[in-house]
């Protein structure tokens, strides 16, 4: 597959999260609450997760931002739940290097759509709107231990 068609892929599947965004909303009985925003471009996220015996049985996010926030919020919520805490961390930082432009070690875990945001890394401005819904999941676990 040539560059372009892979380029073309992956902004199809960020505005698929963005339009169709999954576990949009919020938990009632949400463990863990955590809201952040971007003040440099105005994106905010309301993110709510269940966090039990160490593993993320559910998480949901509200908010509003950019198509890249908030695909990226969409991502994130698909790539943690049924996770643990620790494999939830490593996927934050794996996505951190990842979005920055860095090498990465992923052999271990599946990123699934996450990759198609690896092209923002092109984009210094944006690295802030993909990683704000991230930096909400680990300042929500690292508050609860």
């Amino acid at each position: 597959m040539s560059f372009n068609n892979l380029d073309n892929l992956y902004r199809q599947v960020i505005m698929d999260h963005y339009k169709n965004p999954r576990n949009k909303g919020s938990l009632e009985d949400g463990s863990l609450t955590v809201d952040m925003n971007n003040p440099t471009c105005g994106d905010r996220i309301h993110l709510t997760m269940n966090v039990e015996d160490g593993k993320v049985t559910d998480a949901k996010f509200d908010g509003e931002g950019c198509s890249i926030s908030m695909a990226s919020a969409s991502m994130m919520t698909q790539a943690v739940i049924g996770q643990d805490t620790e494999t939830a961390l490593k996927l934050s930082e794996i996505f951190s290097e990842m979005i920055q432009g860095k090498d990465f070690d992923d052999e271990d875990l599946d990123l699934g759509d996450i990759e198609a945001l690896q092209g923002v890394s092109k984009f210094p401005a944006r690295i802030k709107c993909a990683t704000l819904a991230w930096k909400a999941l680990e300042k929500g676990i690292k508050e609860q231990h």
